[in-house]
């Protein structure tokens, strides 16, 4: 048995009590290695296996392996096992090489909504996830897709907005949103949601400061009616007040 289990942002009070019994029921753990750290206080007398970044399709065989000794095993993953993360890829897997093997995939807290929950209410209304990696994913097809989604006019989550080997793209993302989007709509930036050092800002898109976002950051863009209470933002759906 495989559960595939969601930590969220990372700290167990942040964990759901379903996948914190998962773990606590776990004979083996796997992961990565960030993310096993986070959670260490949940592995004593467990055996622990983790790997790298991008040693995605290594680690669900792994856990394939370990399933197939009759181990029950748990695969940790950020956030929402099912949202950029590695409950699809097992499948996959299990799908063309382990169909015998049963799976339960376990939802966590995603750091769009930690950051959601940082900024007030950004998401209430249609809003739409976007990974600005291209690792995976051509960047034409990531452009077309924050072009319907601006046009749309969708509040926007901006997944990966930045790294070493993308430090553009994120503007490239603000152009497209300007390009659709008035100067004015309300933009949060959440950065290490829901740790230790969170950073919360709230500008216009015309101001957002794209230096100051990294790949620990969560970029939440308005739609039109999105607007500032405070310290929080609002996207309201629609409610007669």
């Amino acid at each position: 048995m495989i559960s595939v289990v969601g930590i969220g942002p990372g700290s167990v009070d942040q964990m759901t009590v379903r996948a914190q019994k998962a773990i606590a029921e776990a004979d083996v753990i796997l992961g990565y290695k960030t993310y096993v750290q986070l959670v260490e206080t949940l592995l004593e007398g467990k055996e622990v296996l983790q790997n790298g970044m991008r040693g995605e399709v290594d680690r669900c065989r792994q856990t394939i392996k370990e399933a197939k000794k009759g181990k029950r095993v748990a695969l940790i993953s950020g956030g929402d096992p099912g949202v950029y993360a590695m409950a699809g890829l097992l499948l996959e897997i299990i799908h063309k090489e382990a169909p015998e093997i049963s799976v339960e995939v376990i939802p966590g807290v995603t750091s769009a909504n930690a950051a959601a929950a940082a900024l007030g209410a950004p998401i209430m209304h249609d809003h739409a996830y976007i990974s600005l990696s291209d690792c995976l994913t051509d960047w034409t097809l990531i452009e077309k897709r924050l072009q319907l989604a601006a046009q749309g006019d969708f509040v926007i989550c901006l997944f990966n907005p930045k790294s070493k080997a993308r430090p553009d793209y994120l503007q490239k993302a603000k152009e497209i949103m300007l390009a659709h989007k008035s100067p004015q709509t309300q933009v949060g930036v959440v950065t290490h949601a829901s740790r230790d050092g969170q950073v919360v800002s709230i500008s216009d898109l015309a101001h957002l400061d794209c230096e100051k976002v990294n790949m620990s950051s969560m970029v939440i863009i308005g739609n039109q009616n999105t607007y500032r209470v405070q310290d929080f933002l609002v996207t309201p759906r629609g409610y007669t007040l």
